[in-house]
């Protein structure tokens, strides 16, 4: 394979990793299946990430740049609240389908390792998430579209049960979740709770 810059590296690493736990597992996930993903020795790796820790850090960034930043677009646009839950949800589940497997490593990894600076980021990211969602239903209460009586943090957290709900089906039925219609069962079951 052709030298490349750290970078693009970093990038195919990262991919290779997620790729690694979709496709077989996180038991799966080590040095030597990961150099053979990539094309490189084991030791490269550790030239482009001085550790399998820095790599979950790059991940979380990407999360932050990748996906946050669009969700939080999305939420502060101009749009009505139901398009904005429908883009923000879609979003969502087509981010974490093309980065299938982002999920359990984030998850498994900030509390197998007990890092706290993973824990608080990944803290951060879901934190992020309720706040734009309960944004967008308190919107949609100004609107006068959605119940003004319900209590919208606990929608916010249900909202959260939606990427695990994902990320299990795509364990359980690799390569049968269809982006469309996930977003719109999963927008039919919260339209039906917040409508007026």
């Amino acid at each position: 394979m052709a030298r490349e810059t750290t970078e693009v590296r970093q990038e195919q690493i990262k991919k290779a990793v997620l790729h690694i736990i979709a496709e077989k597992g996180l038991h799966s996930l080590s040095t030597r299946n990961l150099a053979l993903e990539v094309g490189i020795s084991e030791g490269a790796i550790f030239k482009h990430f001085a550790s399998k820790r820095d790599i979950i850090l790059g991940i979380m960034h990407d999360v932050q740049i990748d996906l946050m930043l669009e969700l939080r677009t999305i939420s502060l646009s101009a749009s009505t609240a139901e398009e904005k839950m429908f883009r923000f949800l879609c979003k969502h589940v087509r981010y974490l389908i093309e980065n299938n497997g982002i999920t359990i490593l984030l998850f498994s990894e900030a509390a197998h390792l007990n890092d706290k600076e993973l824990k608080q980021n990944l803290n951060n990211i879901i934190s992020e998430q309720k706040s734009l969602i309960s944004k967008i239903i308190t919107d949609g209460i100004a609107e006068g579209v959605f119940d003004k009586h319900l209590p919208i943090e606990d929608l916010a957290s249900i909202y959260m049960g939606i990427p695990i709900t994902l990320s299990i089906e795509l364990v359980l039925n690799p390569g049968k979740t269809v982006v469309d219609d996930f977003c719109k069962r999963m927008l039919g079951v919260i339209m039906k709770v917040l409508k007026v």
